[in-house]
């Protein structure tokens, strides 16, 4: 009878625990989506420009784009940089590297004329770039 009681203890001391801690967990997980929070608004690329509305869908892409816009005082950029209008194309042959299936976004203020962001997206369209679109806000409804 002694032994069967030893046994008893026994298994209940090498019994395994099945519990999981979380706590260290979401810690870590607290942290991470405080470290997002603050970083994901400083990752938007582009100079600021206010853009025309318009209903179209919104374009799915994989990769990142070039982008080309066009200030209201009629100022081009290359993403954050400025540049001279007419070192817009071999800028963008540098910057693709040959690469003519590269995505260009074209953002043209809303008050900068039609026919100057026409004609910039001809330029761009017409050194062999075929990916070439045109960026807008979308209205709310």
């Amino acid at each position: 009878m002694y032994n069967r009681i030893i046994n008893k203890n026994k298994y209940k001391k090498n019994k395994i625990m099945s519990q999981i801690n979380v706590t260290p967990f979401v810690d870590v997980m607290l942290v991470l989506l405080i470290v997002f929070m603050i970083t994901a608004p400083l990752l938007t690329v582009g100079v600021s420009v206010d853009l025309p509305k318009t209903k179209a869908a919104q374009l799915n892409s994989k990769g990142d784009p070039i982008v080309v816009s066009i200030k209201q005082n009629g100022d081009i950029y290359i993403q954050e940089r400025s540049i001279d209008p007419l070192n817009l194309l071999p800028r963008l042959s540098a910057i693709s590297s040959g690469n003519k299936n590269l995505r260009i976004y074209v953002k043209g203020d809303k008050n900068v004329p039609y026919g100057i962001v026409l004609d910039t997206i001809a330029k761009i369209k017409s050194s062999g770039f075929k990916k070439v679109a045109l960026v807008a806000k979308l209205k709310e409804s």
